[in-house]
């Protein structure tokens, strides 16, 4: 069978024999909303569990709305233009509206890119601002959170009168969903705090993991962090395969992402009867693929459709190549996954981006890696403990060579953007992370 998969923005293909493929796994088919600019504005005047958005508005003096940046694909040209006219009939000025893109730990948006996320009129004719999580003058003390975890939080939504956050609402590998309140933490959360929300301990726990909420460390105090940091308001939006919207969420902030998230969870939760061989995955194409660090999160999206010990095949265009320095530099000091927990596991021991490469070594407890890029040089992939393969169709041959002649394969066309769940409950299924958390 022949498979088109997301690579980059062009998208490569892949043949696999029909004899191996126990089955493709997409996004259900979602209709778009027919019509996305009304359904913001009837999302705006008729939300859930809260006042319309211009009543909310009124006799504020200055407003603040948070975007996404560039890493995810949200519709921001759809949705930003009835919320500015909405706050601004309430009569809060232009001048007095911040565009605050939530880069969380990521770089600056700038530039075209900027142009990118919000279209050449709104970056020409409102304030559009970065956020900085590793600039101290940036970020402001709010308190604690779960007792210890020190709160800085941009001074741009701190010090605003009203407080609008957006997002995209999709699977997350450790926020259970992104949306709603990721847009505050991690989205303008400091370094500080992020190195205690993303430390080793909170994300060794089973329960902080794809398509969970409810129990879920990460999910339960970015809420508690967002409500001490305020959020009068929040618009949601879920997509389809081909990106169009298929929802608009707005309201209260845990109200509207929480019918967000059940409707994303109807759409990229798929059962399987039982895990694989071989799993055929990517990083879900651009702008998820940019980078090594983001591509991490199709690999953690494969771990539960595959054997102990079986193969997960991942092709990532990575154009900019592995992510920071630190998450490079970290990787570079490990010669197996193993070196990980003797560097990380100590409690004062905290490094930026720690967590991606935790949530690597994790999966490569359950299986090995072959990855296709043609962003990061093979020497450097095997510095980063991944295999690589000259193309995609070499892994998967070599994967099934190696797994014998009923090797079976499930195929990923989407990455991340839709995860499979065994249909029954599989104890231990992530037993190393369960044991190292209690260490």
């Amino acid at each position: 069978m022949k498979l088109d998969l997301a690579y980059g923005k062009t998208g490569l293909s892949v043949e696999i024999p029909d004899k191996h493929l126990a089955g493709v796994i997409h996004m259900r088919e979602a209709e778009p909303v027919q019509d996305a600019d009304a359904a913001v504005r009837g999302a705006l005047t008729s939300p859930i569990e809260s006042q319309p958005l211009v009543e909310i508005a009124r006799g504020r003096e200055s407003a603040v709305i948070v975007i996404s940046d560039i890493t995810r694909p949200v519709p921001n040209k759809v949705i930003l233009p009835p919320i500015l006219e909405t706050i601004e009939a309430a009569g809060v000025p232009r001048e007095k509206i911040t565009i605050l893109i939530a880069t969380g730990i990521h770089r600056p948006n700038l530039g075209d890119e900027l142009v990118e996320l919000v279209g050449e009129e709104i970056a020409s004719r409102y304030r559009v601002e970065n956020h900085y999580s590793e600039d101290p003058e940036a970020n402001q003390y709010i308190g604690t959170v779960n007792g210890d975890i020190p709160v800085y939080i941009d001074k741009h939504y701190l010090n605003a009168d009203l407080k609008i956050l957006t997002g995209l609402v999709e699977l997350h590998l450790m926020a259970g969903y992104s949306g709603g309140r990721k847009a505050v933490l991690p989205g303008i959360a400091s370094l500080e705090t992020m190195k205690h929300m993303h430390g080793y301990r909170m994300l060794q726990r089973d329960e902080t993991c794809n398509g969970r909420l409810h129990g879920n460390p990460f999910h339960e105090a970015a809420v508690k962090v967002a409500r001490q940091a305020g959020a009068d308001f929040i618009l949601n939006v879920t997509l389809n395969e081909k990106r169009e919207i298929t929802g608009v969420f707005a309201g209260d902030l845990e109200a509207a992402h929480e019918r967000a998230c059940e409707h994303a969870a109807s759409n990229t939760l798929v059962e399987i009867p039982e895990p694989v061989d071989i799993v055929v995955t990517t990083s879900g194409g651009y702008p998820l693929d940019k980078t090594l660090y983001q591509a991490i999160k199709g690999f953690v999206g494969a771990l539960e459709a595959v054997k102990p010990g079986g193969t997960v095949v991942l092709a990532a265009r990575n154009d900019e190549g592995c992510g920071s320095a630190e998450f490079e530099g970290l990787l570079r000091r490990l010669k197996n996954p193993a070196d990980f927990y003797d560097i990380v596991a100590g409690p004062n021991y905290v490094a930026k981006d720690q967590w991606m490469i935790q949530e690597l070594v994790n999966g490569l407890h359950r299986c090995e890696l072959l990855y296709y890029t043609d962003g990061i040089s093979d020497d450097d992939l095997r510095d980063f403990l991944v295999k690589p393969i000259a193309s995609m169709q070499e892994g998967i041959d070599a994967a099934l060579a190696r797994r014998g002649p009923d090797a079976t394969v499930l195929a990923i066309p989407e990455g991340p953007y839709v995860v499979p769940k065994l249909t029954h409950e599989v104890t231990g299924l992530y037993s190393w992370r369960a044991a190292d958390a209690s260490a």
